[in-house]
């Protein structure tokens, strides 16, 4: 299930649209949740990855950056990942063609609230058990989630670090396991050669030794 939707600026975090769908048991939670999107918000840069996954226990946040603007969503952990990217380029898609141009200029937050009839319109036909086997189908590029990244929302925003931070340590993490692998081969290579010179010169003495002191 999509429960909460936002759309923001990513220069300045500003809050241009959102959508929620709420109920009794959730209402207290989604504050806590429309404030870690918040906070999201303000730490995204021109950096950060445009497609990411945050875990927030039973949630997920879903995020998709392009053309200057953040579209999220907030599923359960078991909503499928494809479905919730492939929601998110829908919003996309609608949301440039129609305030695209204006996003820049704007100073009021929430100045596109009216967007939400769309979204609750779209977020419906995701949830829609029928409408979900159908959408299943969907042959994009974005279905290939396995190469999305996926965070913690509690240690993004606990330390205070920007997305492209966490993005950079795991790039680093990577290159540095490849440097590890590449030394320690080269440190075999060596060691075997060291190896092979020790006894060339070991049998290359013997043989002088022979040669000059017993024949």
């Amino acid at each position: 299930m999509i429960t909460l939707t936002m759309i923001a600026r990513v220069a300045d975090g500003l809050p241009l649209a959102a959508s929620i769908q709420e109920d009794e048991q959730s209402g207290r939670d989604l504050q806590q949740y429309q404030s870690q999107a918040k906070q999201l918000f303000r730490r995204l840069n021109a950096q950060s990855p445009d497609r990411c996954t945050l875990e927030a226990g039973e949630m997920n946040f879903h995020y998709v950056i392009s053309q200057g603007v953040c579209y999220l969503c907030l599923c359960e952990a078991s909503f499928p990942k494809s479905l919730a990217f492939a929601y998110l380029e829908d919003l996309n898609a609608e949301f440039y063609e129609q305030h695209g141009k204006r996003v820049p200029t704007i100073t009021r937050p929430y100045s596109f609230i009216e967007f939400d009839t769309y979204i609750q319109k779209k977020k419906r036909s995701y949830i829609d058990s029928r409408a979900r086997r159908n959408l299943g189908s969907i042959n994009t590029e974005l279905q290939d989630v396995q190469r999305i990244m996926v965070a913690n929302i509690e240690e993004v925003l606990r330390r205070g670090e920007a997305i492209s931070a966490i993005d950079a340590k795991a790039s680093n993490l990577s290159s540095m396991s490849k440097k590890y692998r590449s030394d320690a081969k080269y440190l075999n290579t060596r060691s075997t050669y060291a190896k092979v010179a020790a006894v060339s010169v070991f049998f290359l003495t013997l043989i002088i030794y022979v040669r000059f002191w017993w024949l």
